[in-house]
């Protein structure tokens, strides 16, 4: 079967909130279908296109790598249709920009960009807020426009512009004796008892390489999500803590760069073959012009 003359529109729209729902029963009220409906067209619409387009891992549904490349082009094709419909007609479409990123992006390095945008009412801004993971996941899917991360290489499918390199700082209190050095190394941090993300996110490993590599002992004081809560923890005395330099450094406690750990790159992420409109343009320099500047702070 051509497959390039069988997408229709209706298949496209109910794939496109499976995707988002990765559950039949859901999607299908979110459409007013019948489940077995819903079943019916997505089956039509893989067979159309002679690929699988998810799969079931134990009682769980994914998109195979297929109906992530589907759901991103049925998200573009309903956007620009919906588009060029309110251009006809002489209005503006009311879809919003999505932009996805992590908690401590959106706290430290975002807020000037998206403050901008606000200003100059272009569009409607939808955020989201995702991990890593997460926000790769959303701009290979087309569910949303533009994603920033901390990432060293970008996944096939995806392209990362590099916007600025963050350095590390080492967060004590006033009275810690680091605090009296204008520069920390990794030496200096020996025997220390650090407040850190859980295993396995990637700030952790590499806090944890870069410590081994210099032969320093440490502890883990205290494990926690996101630069916020680290900070805080940090402020009760519960342990020294290791974040990127833009940081907002709470009251009675002191950064000091520290060197032998390397800079934390941040690259503004979008879907590799994607057509943008001039609003996502609009906040892609925005966001660019906003960080071309942004480094590491050591100041008290």
């Amino acid at each position: 079967m051509d497959g390039s003359a069988s997408l229709r529109s209706d298949w496209l729209h109910a794939f496109v909130s499976f995707a988002e729902h990765l559950n039949f029963t859901r999607a299908a009220r979110a459409l007013h279908l019948s489940q077995p409906a819903l079943h019916v067209q997505i089956a039509k619409l893989s067979e159309a296109l002679g690929v699988p387009l998810y799969t079931r891992r134990g009682r769980a549904l994914e998109l195979t790598r297929e109906g992530t490349k589907l759901v991103a082009f049925a998200r573009e094709t309903q956007e620009r249709s919906s588009e060029f419909v309110a251009d006809l007609r002489g209005g503006s479409s009311a879809g919003p920009v999505v932009l996805c990123a992590g908690e401590g992006t959106y706290l430290y390095l975002l807020g000037d960009a998206i403050r901008a945008f606000a200003k100059r009412r272009t569009a409607t801004l939808r955020l989201l807020t995702r991990d890593r993971s997460g926000t790769l996941d959303a701009v290979a899917s087309g569910e949303a426009h533009l994603g920033v991360s901390s990432l060293d290489v970008a996944p096939d499918g995806i392209v990362a512009e590099p916007l600025c390199d963050v350095e590390q700082v080492v967060v004590v209190s006033r009275s810690h004796p680091l605090a009296r050095k204008r520069t920390v190394t990794l030496t200096d941090l020996e025997g220390a008892s650090l407040v850190v993300p859980p295993e396995g996110r990637p700030h952790r490993a590499m806090i944890s390489r870069g410590l081994q590599a210099a032969g320093v002992s440490w502890s883990v004081a205290a494990e926690a999500n996101g630069w916020g809560l680290i900070l805080h923890f940090a402020a009760l005395g519960v342990g020294s803590a290791i974040v990127n330099g833009f940081c907002r450094i709470p009251t009675g406690m002191v950064a000091r760069p520290l060197r032998g750990l390397p800079p934390v790159r941040y690259s503004l992420l979008t879907r590799n073959g994607a057509h943008p409109s001039g609003r996502v343009e609009i906040l892609r320099r925005i966001i660019q012009e906003s960080t071309r500047t942004a480094r590491g702070r050591s100041t008290e």
